[in-house]
Parts: structure tokens; C-alpha cells; sequence
């Protein structure tokens, strides 16, 4: 070990009370400055929305030679402790740790899971040294064990011990997981590969999953490098298996992922279900990020600001282009066949079809106001935004569909262009363009100010039917004829009134409890939206009776014919494999 490497930060992390979820952090500063500031992240890279992680820091002392020296709260997540630049400053906090999610920290006596930004304060003048972290194991917890990307100083068999990481950046690009988890590696590109997974059943089938998972990293691995090696020494799966519950976070070398239980692949069963297709997904996705956005990303993301937002207009394209690619991948890598991937697909285009809200707002603006709309959904988002995740995985389909249509290149060779342009780190859109321009033989000026910053139609259709899949129009669920979105758990409740259908029209508000119909003089009780067809019969008109502040009002609603939804069907086999590539 360098000198360095001993002067920069240190953290010695305790699971200190797991029945209070109580982490305990000991931070030793060697050679601090006077006034030494630290401060604790407000976000989380990868997650666009301020957490204020700073709230569930409490107990903040601070000792120098043995002496307690004195802390000044600054601001919500700044601290400034008076002391000298003599000798080592030592600062002990807790952190309350209660959010099993992929975003912050969780303890309890069956698992810990942390990520950087929410137990390690920023040493303020320091953030470019190497940074040490000591996660000690529990004495009441024998069979715990640890798992992070860190590159290992001190540790061992069950991974407690000493990291290193090169910076705080990359301090907190690594969460740790803490508990009992099946482990198991594979290599993919020449590289190591382990997945750790926390709470699965005793019917999952460990073997399937990870072989499934190493046929995603080889792919992706090829994908951006042909035979080449990827970028990472090593590579960590996390994946907390919970009873409900979905989503991932992308990291330099690993991902922390959430799914549900009953989406494992269990023992015994052939036939991939739904929800263990989902999370093939969620895996290729974060899988994906590795590139594209934790290496090629926003040239605003080239330096984080971790006190406050950091905006970009260029999501549509990280998250974006990353929802295209995760199932595309699937089904080239064999682990979903076409009818699948076209259900997948649909699925996606329907969902941006039934959003009012992309009428008023282009991937671009979604991007940068992804702070405080895509994080913070409400009765009015879906009239009112628009998902650079799925709107913007539609405009890479778009741009894939016409570089090939058009017969100079296609998406993926445009990728992996970029990576080497910008050297796989930071680019702004004008690198995108001109890619398109080099590869595509001419500018697509007017696709970029349409597709991404306009609001006009994406022309997914004439573009699908050219790679030979043919766009079908069937009725649309009732949901999507009256213009509601409902949940029916304790009766029939809107959650969302969309711009412009029939249930607007009658005056329907969120949050109403819809009780009841009148058809015909007679009065019918819903049970659930699909007894408005039982009731009404023929008629195309009712009078629907809604609770609203406890008050009943009687709606006259119009029940509409001809909305539609799409199912996407393969029509040329040959020709869309030239898009989709050789099953397996």
C-alpha cells in the first residue's frame, strides 16, 4: 500500500444495531484541513430525483487526539467540525436504514444492503484521493457475508475486510451486500462475473438463471467489443428477492437489482414465464448501462454535483436506447423467441400510444425534468409527460428501423461509433448527429428536432411493416376506450382521468370512487370496471354514480367505439431477421 493510499479517507462500517436498522460509520480523515467540511450526498447517480439521504444521519461526533472537537451544521447535508490540520480527525455517525430499495440503505437481521451515498460523508478537498472501506463483520451474524466491487486490500473468506477505491466517486459506485446469499461465477468476455442473491425461494434454479445471465453478458460483451475485453476487471450481480417488488441501479462494475420472488426460474420448469422474462430484461438493461451511461454519458455527467440536480437533455438516449437494446439482445441471444420479443414490443409502443401526455412533451424536455415529473408521477402525469424510457427506447427503434431501410448502416453500428469518438466517456448530442450523419450518409436533422425535441408522431409503423412485421388494430381494453386508469382492490377507484376521452368529457375526476350505473331506469353496484359492459348491454350511453368528498354525483358518460390498441405480428420472417438478428 502507498502512502497515498493511507492519506485519503477511511470508513469503518458497522451493522451496529440491525433490529433498530442502525448502520454505524466511523470516518477517520488523516490529514484534514482546518475547518474541515463533509457533507452527505442529496442523490444518487442513476436515480434522478433528490433524496435528501442526509435525513436519516443522526449521532454526528467528532474527536481529534483524543478530545472531542466541535460540529457546525452548515446546511441540510454540510457539516463543518473545528479542527486542525495536525493530526487525524475522527467523525462516528449513524445511519437509519429502512428502504429496501436499490437507491439507499437497508439493515435488518436477515440482510444489510448499502450504497456510498447514503453512509459515507464527502471529505470535502479530498474527493480525488483513494478512499478505504472497512465493513466489519457482525459477531450475532456468523453466516453473514459481504459482496461489493471494490477492489479487495484485506479480507476475508466471507469478504469482510478492507477495499480500496480510487476516488469517492468510485467509493460510492459500489454498494455493499450484507447476509446470508447464494453466490455463484461465470466469465463473460474472459472476465469474472458473480451473482449474489439474496432471499430467493428453495425452488429457484440457480443454474438456469446463471447461465441465462452469462448468454446476456457474452452478447452485450460482443455487442460493444466484437472479441475485444470489456472495460471492468470484474463484474457483480446483487439481486434482493423480495415478495413484490422490481427495479435496478447501474454501477461501474455491478448492479444492484430488486424482483420479485415468483419471477425466479424455478426447478423442474421449461417454459420462461412473464415475470422471469421481465427480469431477464431488468438484467440486460442494467447490464447495458455498464456502457451506456456509467462510461459513454452526459457530458454534463462527466463531474457529479452530488448537493443538488444535475440536468441533462440526453436521458432519452441512456435510458432510452438502453429500454431499445435489453430485449432486443434477448431474443439475439436465443433467450426469447420472436413472438415474444413482439410482445414485448407492443407492449412498449402502446404504452407511449396511450399517453396523452406525448402531445405536449418531447424526450428531450422528460430528460431534463426527470427531478421533479418522471420521480414524482402524479393523477396528471400521464396527460401532462411523457417516458424517456419508453418513448425514447420507440426512437431508437425508429432510427435502427430507418438506417436500415435506408441501406448504409444501423444502430448498432452508430453505438459502437459513439463509444469510440468519445472514447467511451462523455458526449453531448451533437456527437450523436454527426455519427448519424458519417454512418448514415446524410444529417437526420429533422428526425432529431421531431423525434426528440418535437412532439410528432414517431412513424413506427411504416418503418415496422418495411422489416416485415404488420401492425394490427384491435379494440382497445375498456381502460383504454373510456380514457381511465383504475385500481379495483377496494372498489372501482381512477387513478388517472386522460386528456381527452369519454370519462373527461363526462366530468370524471381522480380519485373518485366510481360506485355504480344507471342503464335503462334500472341502478347497478361495479365490482369492477368490466361490469359497466355487463350492465349496459347494447347502450352506448349511461348515467354513471360517483363518489366524490362523500358526496354522489350522477355523470352521464358516453361509452366510445373504434379505440383501438395495437398487436405487433411477424408477416416476413426473412426480412425481419435482418433486423433482429439469427435466433441464438
Amino acid at each position: 500500500m502507498t502512502a497515498s493510499r493511507l492519506a485519503g479517507p477511511h470508513y469503518r462500517v458497522e451493522a451496529a444495531d440491525p433490529s433498530a436498522h442502525l448502520y454505524q460509520v466511523t470516518l477517520t480523515i488523516p490529514q484534514p484541513q482546518s475547518a474541515q467540511r463533509v457533507s452527505l450526498p442529496a442523490w444518487i447517480p442513476g436515480s434522478y430525483m433528490v433524496r435528501e439521504f442526509a435525513r436519516h444521519l443522526q449521532k454526528l461526533t467528532a474527536r481529534q487526539d483524543g478530545r472531542p472537537v466541535a460540529v457546525h451544521q452548515k446546511d441540510k447535508a454540510t457539516w463543518q467540525v473545528e479542527c486542525v490540520p495536525s493530526s487525524p480527525l475522527v467523525l462516528t455517525y449513524e445511519v437509519y436504514a429502512f428502504d429496501n430499495s436499490v437507491r439507499t440503505a437497508w439493515l435488518d437481521a436477515q440482510r444489510g444492503f448499502f450504497n456510498g451515498t447514503s453512509l459515507c460523508l464527502r471529505v470535502h478537498g479530498q474527493a480525488q484521493e483513494p478512499h478505504e472501506l472497512e465493513l466489519v463483520a457482525p459477531r450475532d451474524y456468523p453466516h453473514w457475508e459481504a459482496a461489493t466491487g471494490l477492489e479487495p486490500l484485506k479480507t476475508g473468506k466471507r469478504g469482510f475486510g478492507t477495499y480500496l477505491a480510487a476516488d469517492y466517486d468510485e467509493l460510492v459506485d459500489c454498494p455493499v451486500e450484507l447476509g446470508p446469499f447464494f453466490s455463484a461465477e461465470f466469465r463473460a468476455g474472459g472476465v469474472p462475473h458473480r451473482v449474489v442473491i439474496a432471499g430467493a425461494a428453495p425452488s429457484f434454479d440457480s443454474d438456469r438463471i446463471v447461465a441465462d445471465m452469462q448468454k446476456i453478458c457474452e452478447a452485450q460483451v460482443r455487442f460493444w467489443h466484437d472479441r475485444k475485453r470489456p472495460p471492468f476487471k470484474s463484474y457483480l450481480f446483487m439481486l434482493n428477492v423480495v415478495d413484490d417488488g422490481y427495479g435496478g441501479l447501474e454501477h461501474g462494475n455491478s448492479t444492484a437489482l430488486i424482483a420479485s420472488r415468483r419471477d425466479l426460474p424455478r426447478v423442474g420448469e421449461t417454459r420462461a414465464s412473464d415475470g422471469y422474462v421481465t427480469l431477464l430484461g431488468l438484467i440486460s438493461h442494467e447490464y447495458f448501462h455498464t456502457w451506456n451511461v456509467k462510461r459513454l454519458r452526459p457530458a454534463e455527467f462527466a463531474h457529479f454535483d452530488y448537493s443538488g440536480e444535475n440536468y441533462t437533455q440526453l436521458l432519452w438516449f441512456f435510458e432510452g436506447f438502453t429500454s431499445y437494446y435489453d430485449d432486443l439482445l434477448l431474443r439475439r441471444c436465443g433467450l426469447i423467441d420472436d413472438a415474444t420479443y413482439l410482445k414485448l414490443l407492443t407492449k412498449t409502443a402502446n404504452q407511449v400510444l396511450q399517453t396523452p401526455g406525448r402531445e405536449v412533451q418531447s424526450v428531450a424536455q422528460a430528460s431534463f425534468d426527470a427531478w421533479v415529473k418522471y420521480y414524482r408521477q402524479d393523477e396528471n402525469s400521464a396527460n401532462a409527460t411523457v417516458s424517456y424510457y419508453t418513448k425514447g427506447a420507440l426512437v431508437a427503434l425508429c432510427f435502427d428501423l430507418l438506417l436500415r431501410q435506408e441501406g448504409h448502416t444501423d444502430l448498432d453500428q452508430v453505438m459502437r461509433a459513439l463509444w469510440t469518438r468519445c472514447k467511451g466517456g462523455p458526449m453531448a448530442e451533437a456527437d450523436f448527429a454527426a455519427v448519424l450523419k458519417e454512418l448514415g450518409g446524410r444529417a437526420f436533422t429533422r428526425e432529431l428536432a421531431g423525434w426528440v425535441h418535437g412532439t410528432r408522431e414517431l412513424p413506427m409503423k411504416d418503418l415496422l411493416e418495411a422489416h416485415g412485421i404488420s401492425v394490427m388494430e384491435e379494440p382497445a381494453q375498456l381502460q383504454q376506450r373510456l380514457g381511465v386508469r383504475v385500481t379495483e382492490s377496494q372498489g372501482v377507484i381512477l387513478k388517472n382521468v386522460l386528456r381527452g376521452g369519454a370519462a373527461e368529457q363526462a366530468g370524471f375526476a381522480a380519485n373518485d370512487e366510481w360506485v355504480g350505473v344507471e342503464v335503462a331506469g334500472a341502478a347497478w353496484r361495479l365490482a369492477k370496471l368490466d361490469d359497466l359492459l355487463l350492465y349496459a348491454g347494447a347502450h352506448r350511453k349511461v348515467t354513471a354514480i360517483v363518489s366524490r368528498d362523500r358526496r354522489l354525483l350522477r355523470l352521464d358518460l358516453a361509452l366510445p367505439a373504434g379505440v383501438t390498441t395495437w398487436r405487433l405480428v411477424l408477416r416476413d420472417a426473412a426480412r425481419a431477421q435482418t433486423w433482429l438478428g439469427p435466433q441464438g
